[in-house]
């Protein structure tokens, strides 16, 4: 029943969507990616995913999704974003674009494209190019003012 509810998941383009990057779909990679790809852009950090998987029947360590994500990045399916010291989210948008954090939820939202302009970086060392600028922005809830 494991193996049904996992395989299960699978969408049908996952497996040319792989290939086209040069990765070997592998059962684990195809329901990984299946949970990743899907109707929305995503922010996901390496442990929710994880809970993620098991939770739908996908045998899977969290060593292997940490590995899957970090091989997904380099084929560029995925992007790293550091937010917090000990904990990475990868984005399903590969594009520009910059992020809201909200501190008390540890929750990743897109912020909505042409809101943020970034100018005046400083040129890089030599041999070196700007791949891309992240601009996190960390929220709270508001404080009461007092009176």
């Amino acid at each position: 029943m494991t193996q049904t509810r996992g395989a299960d998941i699978e969408r049908p383009d996952t497996r040319d969507l792989l290939q086209g990057v040069g990765l070997r779909p592998t059962r684990q990679r195809v329901a990984l990616a299946s949970m990743l790809f899907g109707e929305q852009d995503r922010h996901i950090a390496a442990e929710d995913l994880h809970r993620q998987a098991v939770d739908n029947g996908i045998p899977v360590s969290l060593a292997t999704v940490y590995n899957t994500l970090h091989q997904f990045t380099e084929a560029g399916l995925l992007r790293i974003l550091a937010v917090e010291g000990q904990r990475t989210y990868f984005d399903t948008n590969t594009s520009d674009h910059h992020h809201f954090f909200f501190e008390d939820t540890a929750e990743v939202m897109d912020v909505p494209d042409g809101a943020v302009t970034v100018d005046n970086l400083p040129a890089p060392p030599e041999g070196m190019e700007i791949a891309n600028v992240d601009v996190v922005i960390r929220l709270r809830p508001a404080r009461k003012t007092r009176r």
